[in-house]
């Protein structure tokens, strides 16, 4: 196979296993799996300054030399000093305890007997040892002993506990994910009390071992979802996971659709209700966002707030959202068909001010529309990626500026201005960035359908924009039900409308899970 086709492969065709970047081979990879030995130690992780090596002796039958190494910003330097120096070197010196300990016996005996802590083990191997510390752990290595002793005492700075600003609720908690792994898991457990949650701990990325739990419900989650989940995960071989951006592209089922289809969230009131629902979650260390799934189409039009709101009002503002959504896919597209090949459907007075709008514009609607969408996806970014003060200036003013300037200039037409503007309210109501991309990137085919076959092109892209929706999959659950395959109950249960919480028997008709929410029997 020539170079240039097999580049094309690999950049174009997902491998079964994906082996991306491959982390390079180092010498010390081949002690990983060798006896702990804490001088062994000492030389590989000796060559960084963050990583801090106390040396000390106990005095019990035998003088034994130990170790206690830890990477400074990482570790509670308080609980090192008094729960484990102070408490060994000082408190116990002499005690009849100390005095028994031997090179055989002194890190059963110290894990036993002499030093207090919940969050105690023994390691045996040199992989867990360096895992432990560069983890955040603290390590006690005892002269030449093949065992050491791992404490528990991780105190990092954290950007605490607040409300996600995307994910913002009137009535409901207002606390969000954080970026540290074991805070997150804590904040899901109190929110669901019950033995059959499951957190599954993994690890990830060949450098980086970032720290992954798979989270969910037994007899409540579809054990065939959790397992493929979990083997999808095992598949992914790579040198660094950083966000759940990586792991989400690894794990989708169609990584060339524009449309997500997993979830996120930063709240845990949200991922506790979808573990409920029979969902499975991906908690990743070092990001406040957690993936849901699998997901489906509907679920990115609804909100959290609609279950803290009364049914009657979540269902006047879920049909605001599914409005705002079409209108944010069809306006340009409409526009630029009735202008272009369809007048004769247009009032004769309204067709009057739209010609008299547009003269002296030297662009085809089609033109004008493309023209003004990129000038508005630009103003978006900018608004984006500058300081949040700047950006919402930039938004606002140059919008307003260059709107008016360019009618001015007669080089777009006033209703243009206000069909793309229209447009780019709408896609505000859509509550997932991720759809509302989706939504911005499948305007521009439906614009320019629009502006060569008019209401047929515009057709002719629905229809296609169907088609691929029902091709979709997200871990084996079809994206667009309940609509295709057609389930009454959650159509009138959850998606369009929202039932009151007496109503909602049982649990969403769209996964494979055994007990009801409440009421019901049998599967929904």
């Amino acid at each position: 196979m020539p170079s240039w086709l097999k580049m094309i492969k690999e950049l174009t065709i997902r491998p079964k296993v994906q082996q991306v970047r491959k982390s390079p081979e180092y010498s010390f990879d081949e002690d990983m799996n060798k006896p702990l030995s804490g001088q062994t130690v000492k030389e590989i992780l000796s060559k960084s300054s963050d990583v801090v090596f106390r040396e000390f002796f106990l005095q019990g039958k035998e003088r034994i030399p130990c170790m206690l190494t830890a990477v400074d910003g990482l570790v509670d330097k308080n609980q090192l000093d008094f729960f484990v120096l102070k408490t060994l070197m000082v408190d116990l010196a002499g005690h009849p305890e100390m005095a028994q300990l031997t090179i055989a016996n002194v890190v059963d005996k110290t894990l036993q007997s002499i030093l207090p802590g919940l969050e105690f083990r023994k390691v045996s191997k040199m992989g867990e040892a360096i895992n432990a510390i560069l983890s955040g752990d603290a390590v006690i290595f005892f002269g030449e002993s093949k065992e050491a002793l791992v404490f528990g005492a991780r105190g990092w700075a954290n950007s605490g506990i607040n409300e996600p600003v995307a994910e913002s609720v009137i009535k409901g908690p207002h606390e969000g994910f954080t970026e540290t792994l074991r805070i997150n898991t804590s904040l899901l457990r109190r929110k669901i009390k019950h033995p059959s949650l499951r957190l599954i701990s993994l690890k990830i990325g060949d450098l980086t071992n970032t720290d992954l739990v798979v989270a969910y419900m037994d007899k409540i989650a579809s054990p065939d979802i959790v397992s493929e989940v979990l083997r999808r995960l095992s598949r992914i071989k790579m040198d660094g996971v950083i966000g759940n951006g990586y792991i989400e592209e690894m794990i989708e089922d169609s990584p060339y659709s524009p449309f997500p289809q997993i979830a996120y969230t930063e709240r845990p009131d949200v991922l506790a209700g979808k573990l409920l629902e029979g969902k499975v979650g991906i908690i990743l260390d070092g990001t406040p966002i957690v993936l849901v799934l699998p997901a489906i189409l509907t679920q990115f039009l609804n909100v959290n707030e609609d279950y803290y709101q009364r049914a009657m009002t979540a269902i006047l503002f879920r049909f605001v959202r599914y409005v705002g959504a079409m209108v944010a896919v069809l306006a340009p597209s409409v526009y630029i068909a009735v202008t272009t090949f369809h007048q004769e459907i247009i009032p004769t007075d309204l067709l009057m001010s739209i010609s008299a709008g547009r003269q002296g514009v030297p662009f085809p609607a089609l033109l004008e529309a493309l023209i003004m969408t990129v000038v508005l996806e630009i103003l978006q970014e900018a608004g984006l990626r500058l300081p949040k003060p700047i950006g919402q200036t930039i938004g606002i003013v140059g919008a307003l500026i260059m709107g008016d300037a360019a009618v001015k200039a007669s080089l777009v037409s006033p209703l243009m201005v206000i069909v793309i503007g229209i447009t780019a309210v709408a896609s505000y109501a859509i509550p997932y960035y991720d759809l509302s991309l989706a939504v911005r990137l499948t305007r521009f085919p439906l614009m320019i359908l629009a502006g060569i076959l008019g209401f047929f092109g515009v057709s002719v892209g629905l229809y296609a924009g169907l088609i691929h929706l029902l091709s979709l999959r997200s871990f084996g659950v079809p994206y667009t039900s309940p609509f295709a395959p057609l389930r009454i109950r959650a159509l009138l249960q959850d998606t369009f409308v929202r039932a009151p919480w007496w109503a909602m028997k049982r649990r969403p008709q769209l996964l494979d899970v055994d007990e009801p929410k409440s009421g019901g029997k049998g599967k929904g």
